[in-house]
Order: C-alpha cells, then sequence, then structure tokens
C-alpha cells in the first residue's frame, strides 16, 4: 500500500515570520512569569507583614482569624500555578487515575467514614492478593496488565518477529535497503532517531534508580525482559503506521494511529469503532505532547541542573525560554529538521552517556559478576526488605513501559515519515529502539546504580569509604578528615533522595562515586540534551494529531502553544497537571493496543509476504554489507 497523496494547498508562512511570531509569544509568556512571580513574592511579604507577631498569637486559629479580619484569607496565598494543579487534581488527575490504576482489588485501599463523634476516620481495607511480602495486599494496576498483555500477545502472534529479524533491522538502519526514490520525508536512521529522542531520555537515568530504589535490584530483570517484548509491539504499530499513511495539504507525511485507527477499522467494517478510538488517541497525544513530553521533561531536567547554576535558583524562567527558543528553532522546520537534530545529537548524547558509564563498569568490572547474579536472584526470590516477586514485577514493567513507550504509538508518527515503500521494513527498524533505549540503556544504568550500591544508603555506605560517601552525596570533596557524623548526614540525605523518588539524584552519585566527582557534568549535560531532544520529538507526535483534528493551515498554533508549555514546564515543575499528562501517555495505549490487536492479523500477514521475499534473497540492497 502506498502513500495516499492529497493535493498540496497554498505555500504556509514563510520560516521569519514564523520564528518571529514565537519569539513575540515567548517573550510575553517570560513578561507574564516575572510578573506572576513578582506578584507572587509581593503577596508573600503582604502576607508576613499582615500577620500578627507570635508573641501576640495565643495558638494558630488566632493567627487565622486575625488574617481573616484584614480581609486576607489563607487562600489569597495559594499561587494561580497552585490553584491550577489543585483543579486538574480534584476533576482530572483523580478520576483518569481511577481508571488507569484500578487493581482489581489486589491492593489494600484507604476508605474515609465518620464515626459516631463526628470524627473522620481512615481505615486500610486489605486487598486480595496477599502475600507474605505484602500482608496488606499488592497493587496490579490495570494499565500495567494491558500493556503487559498486548506485547505479550503480538510476540506470539508475530512469530517472535523481535528475535528472528534483530539481524535485518540493523542493516536496514544502516542503508543497506535504502532506495533514493522511495516516497517519504526522512531515511529509516533519522526517523529511529527521531522516535529514539522521544524514548531515550529521563526514564533512563531516573526512572531505573527509581525502579531498583523501590524494588531492588531484582526490578532490573523485568525491565529487560518488557524491553524485549516491547519490540514486538513497536514492530507492529509501526507497520501500521507505514500502511495508512498519507499526505497532507502541505506535502508532509500524515501517519499514525491516529490514521490507522479510523481508516484501517473502517475496511473491517469498524468504522464507528475506529472513529472513537482515533479521535480519543489525538486529544491523548496532544495533550501528552504539552505536559509528559514537553513540560514534565523541562521541569524535571531543570531541577537536575538547578542546583549548579545559580541563576536558576531565582530566574527558572530563563532556563524555560532559552529551551523554547532552542526546541522552536528545530520544530519550525518540521520532521525533516527534527529527524536532522535528531539523528546527529541522539548517537552523541547517548554515546557520551554511555561512555562514561560504561567506564565506570570497566573500572569496577570485578562487581560485575555479583551485580548480574543479584539482579536475576533477586527478580525471583528477592530479599524480603524488597518485597515478593509480584511487586518487583510490576515495578519492573511499570518503569519500562514509561521509558520505551511500547505499545503508546508514538513512535508510529516518526515511523510513518520514513522513505520506504516496504511498511513492513519500518517496523522491523522499530523493533530495535526498545533493544536499545531498555535493554541496552537502561540495563547499563541499572549495572552501574547496582554495582556502586546507591540504590540503597545502607548498602551505598557499606560499599563506598566514608571520602567517597561524603564527595558523591554532597557534590564536592571534603576537606580534611571525614567524621563519622558528616556520613550520617550524608547517609541521611541519600536515603531522602531515594523515599522522595529522586532517580536522578540518586544516578548522579552513583557515577561520582564509582568515576570522578566531574562525571556529574556529564550527567547534567546528558539530562538537558535527553530533554531537549524528547520534546522535539513529542512536539512532532502532537501536531500530527493536531493538524488532523483542525487541519494543516492551524500547525503553527500548536507549536505556539507548545513552546507556550516549555516556557511553563520551568514554573511549574510539579503538581497535577503534570501528572495528569503522564496519565494521559500511558492512556494512548487503550486505543492504540486496542486497534493494533484487532489489525494485527493484516500485520502478519504482511509480514508474512515481506519474510518471504526477504528470505528468497528479491530484496535489493542498494548498498553492499561491506559499505554501509
Amino acid at each position: 500500500m502506498g502513500v495516499r497523496i492529497k493535493e498540496r494547498a497554498k505555500p504556509a508562512m514563510n520560516f521569519a515570520k514564523k520564528f518571529f511570531l514565537l519569539t513575540m509569544v515567548l517573550a510575553l509568556v517570560a513578561v507574564m512569569s516575572l510578573g506572576s512571580q513578582m506578584l507572587g513574592a509581593q503577596e508573600q511579604t503582604g502576607d508576613v507583614n499582615n500577620q500578627p507577631s507570635s508573641e501576640s498569637s495565643v495558638d494558630g486559629a488566632e493567627v487565622i482569624d486575625d488574617t481573616s479580619s484584614n480581609g486576607r484569607s489563607s487562600e489569597s496565598t495559594t499561587t494561580w500555578s497552585q490553584k491550577v494543579d489543585q483543579i486538574f487534581g480534584e476533576y482530572l488527575v483523580t478520576p483518569v487515575a481511577t481508571v488507569l490504576f484500578y487493581d482489581f482489588g489486589t491492593g489494600p485501599r484507604n476508605l474515609e467514614s465518620t464515626n459516631p463523634e463526628g470524627e473522620t476516620v481512615n481505615e486500610t481495607v486489605p486487598g486480595w492478593l496477599i502475600t507474605s511480602a505484602y500482608p496488606e495486599g499488592i497493587s496490579i494496576p490495570f494499565v500495567v496488565v494491558w500493556l503487559l498483555f498486548g506485547a505479550s500477545f503480538l510476540t506470539i502472534r508475530m512469530g517472535f518477529i523481535n528475535f528472528r529479524a534483530f539481524r535485518h533491522a540493523i542493516d536496514l538502519t544502516r542503508g543497506v535497503y535504502d532506495n533514493p526514490d522511495e516516497q517519504g520525508d526522512v531515511t529509516h536512521f533519522q526517523a529511529l532517531s527521531a522516535a529514539l529522542s522521544a524514548t531515550v531520555g529521563l526514564g533512563n537515568i531516573a526512572g531505573v534508580a527509581i525502579a531498583i530504589g523501590l524494588g531492588g535490584p531484582g526490578a532490573t530483570f523485568w525491565i529487560i525482559m518488557i524491553g524485549l517484548l516491547g519490540m514486538t509491539a513497536k514492530f507492529s504499530e509501526c507497520t501500521l503506521g507505514q500502511l495508512y499513511r498519507v499526505k497532507d495539504s502541505d506535502g508532509k507525511v500524515l501517519g499514525g494511529p491516529m490514521r490507522y485507527l479510523k481508516v484501517g477499522l473502517e475496511e473491517i467494517g469498524l468504522a464507528k469503532l475506529g472513529k472513537v478510538l482515533s479521535f480519543l488517541f489525538m486529544i491523548l497525544c496532544v495533550g501528552a505532547s504539552f505536559g509528559g513530553g514537553n513540560a514534565f521533561q523541562v521541569g524535571q531536567s531543570l531541577e537536575a541542573i538547578r542546583g549548579e547554576v545559580t541563576v536558576l535558583q531565582d530566574y527558572p524562567y530563563v532556563y524555560g525560554i532559552v529551551m523554547a527558543v532552542a526546541v522552536g528553532a528545530v520544530i519550525l522546520g518540521g520532521i525533516k529538521s527534527i529527524g536532522a537534530v535528531a539523528g546527529r545529537l541522539v548517537p552523541v548524547m547517548c554515546v557520551a552517556y554511555v561512555t562514561a558509564a560504561l567506564y565506570i563498569l570497566v573500572v569496577n568490572a570485578s562487581e560485575i559478576p555479583s551485580a548480574i547474579t543479584q539482579i536475576i536472584t533477586e527478580a525471583f526470590s528477592p530479599q524480603a526488605a524488597y518485597g515478593g516477586f509480584l511487586g518487583v514485577l510490576v515495578i519492573g514493567v511499570q518503569r519500562a513501559v514509561f521509558s520505551n513507550e511500547a505499545g503508546v504509538g508514538s513512535a508510529a508518527i516518526a515511523h510513518s515519515a520514513a522513505k520506504t515503500d516496504e511498511p513492513v521494513s519500518e517496523g522491523i527498524v522499530a523493533l530495535l529502539e526498545p533493544f536499545i533505549d531498555t535493554v541496552v540503556v537502561c540495563t547499563i544504568t541499572a549495572l552501574v546504580l547496582v554495582v556502586s550500591g546507591a540504590y540503597d544508603a545502607d548498602t551505598f555506605v557499606a560499599r563506598q569509604n566514608a571520602t567517597t560517601v561524603v564527595a558523591a552525596i554532597e557534590g564536592s570533596s571534603p576537606t580534611g578528615e571525614v567524621s563519622q557524623e558528616q556520613v550520617l548526614v550524608a547517609k541521611a540525605t541519600l536515603d531522602e533522595t531515594i523515599k522522595e523518588k529522586r532517580g536522578a539524584a540518586m544516578t548522579l552519585v552513583a557515577f561520582r562515586s564509582c568515576g570522578y566527582t566531574w562525571f556529574g557534568y556529564i550527567l547534567f549535560i546528558a539530562v538537558v540534551l535527553f530533554a531537549f531532544s524528547t520534546c522535539i520529538s513529542w512536539s512532532y507526535y502532537g501536531e500530527r494529531c493536531w493538524v488532523q483534528l483542525f487541519g494543516e493551515q492551524f500547525s503553527i498554533v500548536y507549536k505556539i502553544l507548545f513552546l507556550v508549555f516549555t516556557v511553563l514546564g520551568s514554573i511549574v515543575t510539579r503538581g497535577n497537571i503534570l501528572d495528569f499528562s503522564d496519565l494521559m501517555i500511558l492512556g494512548m495505549s487503550f486505543p492504540n493496543l486496542l486497534g493494533v490487536f484487532l489489525l494485527s492479523g493484516l500485520v502478519k500477514r504482511r509480514l508474512d509476504e515481506y519474510w518471504k521475499k526477504y528470505r528468497s534473497g528479491q530484496m535489493k540492497q542498494y548498498v553492499s554489507h561491506e559499505n554501509a
């Protein structure tokens, strides 16, 4: 099935006008941000001036009454971002989380009731899936079951193509079969890089650390397993993305779940269901691109470097504006520009991060065998401190899915733009993503964490000398002899970091302790570049869905909104808005995987035809294996 071409519309707004318009919008956002912070500071100052002194107040109630009498309620100190967070939390995040993380009663739940005295009483009711490690039950969210089932089903349905086609996928990526005359916007390698730039990110640095901190080293094993299964999910959705792609009025390729859910299901007599699923996916994808694929990335990367850059401590929006300008300069060029930048940036940042991590592993090579043994052993029979087998499994699945996005459908949008007349070939290229992202990068991060012991405060202190403990956690080498009190303070800091799930900080401690202190700067750069690359790729995902919803002429509106959220990400760094965006990323898996299940027969038939052609030697090679 070839690319269906629509008539081109009038030329769009030129680059200079777009860039000028975006610059004006960013300047406006900057002024609003500064004004908001100044207003917040004035309100806080006013609150302090209006508060009675501690000498004149007897208890908290009197302070509140006095504040009210001055016409300033406690709610007046709530910033606009906190108010928006509260609204999103009550009316959006909680209802969506209730559905996505419904656990069928397997885990404990809190019940709120009122006793005869009128007091509110919270009671914990045990779930039905009780283990020795989880006496009150272990929660297994529905979304985890859905994604795990989907990846397993597709792996079996496609005859374990994730293993059979691995070598062929490498050849395709190297350009051995690239025909320069094929239709599309980018090469196989650029499409892979664009999709990887959205998946290889903070999940590889922070997500893995959080998983091991919560579930112990054994969680690494299940992260790898889900990564291997996710390869087939990526293959299936990206093949469908190619099969049903078209060109929009501006001549750009338009493909992905929003296309194959609508058109593909219509072809098998499920037109109404296809329209509903397609519309739902597009809404979720646009929202996810603003939040989880943009504002969240900016906010998390800002938190990682904020302590090292003094100006960002007082003016965080400066980082947001700089990031918005950089992202805007790239996304104005569309997928070709994104593919070109990602094709250069992704290999560089992966090599820099992985090289530093591999250096640490080489220096600590003697510890690797015991680390691997610990990972495998605790995957099936973890220590009581880390919980039971099912707990480790659930944690591993959750973090792997957040990392590689297999089954979410986002990568199919990028791969639909690849130059090829063989849709299956691009699906085979796509299956490399979960392998690189999860099996390789996540595993390397996990080994560094396990070897260093940074996933557990007691283990870390036991494995490292006192000077290293303080230097790695505090970020600077101590002067003179290190006291036991300094070690205890540093240990408490790491323990708090682990409990608060600050994954990037945990990985930073591991890098500093096993390498050099300045290795932390490599991690800082990697975090910023990972966030930047994720933003530019998710901008394309959201923009393609936006165009499908509103038309190509409104593409510039989406890009402006996207850059506004980039700046806001440096201001609203936490809260329910970003939690809701993450939920929408997971929510994308429901319409996407349901459609992929229903169209899996078509994918299997096309795969069998392609594989027969490949095995018989009918596929033409444009570059020899030696010269590729």
